[in-house]
């Protein structure tokens, strides 16, 4: 489903140049769960980035579905990105204007698609929001719109799934919350998640754990690839 070659990443300053991911290879199956971990600066956040096609290489290449993503030209994959992979960040990015529900449908309706809403009412049931498509976001605890952007990012039926610290701004029992939300959410549809973490007991949730240290990996990356 999702795999590196010799993924690189460096960034020139005008003293020195940072090796943020230095040949980088691991592979993830469909359907499982990985947590990649590493302290502040490791390059896990870079290597996030790279999977979702938010940021350019400077050199390796970075397959979805067997596809180079980067031999993609900029609109392209920009589509491509909105329609396979969906995003959860620490911070929740939600519209304050919008209540729960147009949150949850807005990457559907920008991508000028009908909303499957069967689908997207299962979601917010599965996450326990049901009483809450109404709400504003600003009437929402941090758990609750946390759960919204999972459920954002799930509403658009991607392959993939990718969350950056997803539990950061949550105390401990809401981050168990969320994330064993996520989890059965991601066995039922089948999807692939990829989170990045600092906590060691968050990461212990996934089925695999990725560790990065200075921009390689260097623990659990499958290198068969």
């Amino acid at each position: 489903m999702l795999k590196t070659l010799q993924l690189k990443k460096y960034y020139n300053s005008t003293t020195t140049e940072v090796h943020a991911l230095e040949n980088v290879n691991l592979s993830v199956n469909q359907g499982e769960f990985v947590a990649i971990v590493g302290t502040s600066g490791s390059g896990k956040s870079t290597l996030l980035h790279m999977l979702g096609g938010l940021d350019r290489p400077t050199d390796g290449k970075v397959f979805v579905d067997d596809k180079d993503i980067f031999s993609l030209k900029d609109e392209e994959l920009t589509i491509f990105r909105r329609r396979k992979i969906g995003f959860i960040f620490q911070a929740f990015n939600l519209v304050p204007v919008l209540n729960v529900f147009e949150n949850i449908v807005l990457p559907i309706q920008l991508d000028g698609n009908q909303v499957d809403e069967k689908y997207v009412n299962e979601i917010i049931s599965l996450l326990g929001l049901t009483e809450k498509i109404s709400s504003m976001p600003n009437q929402l605890s941090g758990g609750q719109q946390q759960r919204v952007a999972i459920a954002r990012a799930l509403a658009t039926k991607p392959s993939i799934v990718l969350a950056d610290e997803p539990t950061g701004n949550l105390d401990s029992k809401t981050s168990q919350d969320v994330l064993g939300l996520l989890k059965v959410t991601g066995q039922k549809f089948n999807q692939t998640i990829v989170m990045i973490t600092h906590n060691e007991g968050i990461a212990q949730m996934a089925d695999r754990i990725i560790r990065i240290e200075d921009g390689r990996i260097v623990k659990g990356g499958d290198l068969n690839v």
